[in-house]
């Protein structure tokens, strides 16, 4: 299925986007949240810590199975209220063929905190 692409941004654009890689240390289901979610606690390392995350990822992924898997997320958007939760990154994932959340994650475990190029 083609999509068209959004438009054209800048390298600079994409810069502004801060992308890291980050370890799951807790993961707790989140019956509160209007959509099935697991919440997250993600550590990346340094400077930034452990961060909190929402995630939509029920149908793929048990909070017991995520403790130790590293993930990338989106770090510098400002924290929403999901309900009781403040979610402080946006964790990433790309649609299956069913439109159900598949976390993206590197192919070897790297640092904490790298960041996306």
């Amino acid at each position: 299925m083609a999509e068209n692409t959004s438009q054209t941004i800048t390298y600079d654009d994409f810069a502004r986007i801060d992308i890291r890689v980050g370890t799951i240390v807790d993961a707790k289901p989140f019956p509160e949240a209007r959509k099935p979610a697991i919440r997250l606690w993600i550590d990346f390392g340094g400077a930034l810590g452990v961060k909190r995350s929402s995630a939509q990822i029920t149908v793929h992924y048990a909070p017991d199975r995520l403790i130790g898997r590293q993930v990338c997320a989106v770090v510098n958007f400002p924290p929403r209220q999901i309900g009781p939760f403040m979610s402080e990154v946006l964790t990433l994932g790309l649609p299956d063929e069913n439109g159900e959340v598949v976390l993206i994650r590197p192919d070897f475990t790297v640092p904490d905190g790298g960041r996306l190029f």
